[in-house]
């Protein structure tokens, strides 16, 4: 009776561990991204004033500071990392009436100072440390022109 016990058992602990393989995987960032902002940014419009953003001329980016701190990142090279995006609003925050028609709105961020614009709905990966966010916001209004008045809009800068 205890050999068949013991391989009863055996064949229990290793039914159990297979079942075990067969399970999706569960995994928790153990790490933080502390996103610190900076300056805001400075819309200006276009000389036709159906373009405001903060490449026309007098215009300036918005700037944040990014840390990215990931255990796993670290010990299993890039594995977990954190990753960084900016997509565009869908209207200002506040502008005059008839100030959102047929606006439309897009976002660019650059990392670290340099390098080409990655669209803000595309998500890039950043690796352990800290990190410089410049933001631009455009908005176009077709057809038309922008009413006067004052206008705000708001870029959530994401790291996730």
């Amino acid at each position: 009776m205890t050999r068949k016990r013991r391989r009863d058992s055996r064949v229990l602990l290793a039914m159990a561990l297979l079942a075990g393989f067969h399970l999706p995987a569960q995994a928790a960032i153990i790490g933080t991204c502390t996103i610190m902002i900076g300056a805001s940014e400075t819309m200006k419009s276009n000389p036709a004033i159906n373009i405001f953003g903060s490449r026309q001329a007098g215009g300036s980016s918005a700037t944040a500071t990014i840390t990215a701190s990931s255990l796993l990142c670290t010990i299993l090279n890039l594995l977990d990392c954190y990753s960084v995006s900016a997509p565009a609003p869908i209207a200002f925050t506040s502008s005059p009436s008839g100030g959102d028609t047929n606006v439309t709105f897009d976002t660019v961020f650059r990392l670290d100072g340099s390098g080409p614009d990655i669209p803000g709905g595309s998500p890039q990966r950043v690796i352990n440390g800290t990190h410089s966010v410049q933001v631009d916001l455009t908005a176009t209004k077709s057809p038309g022109i922008f009413p006067a008045g004052n206008y705000q809009g708001t870029v959530t800068l994401r790291c996730e």
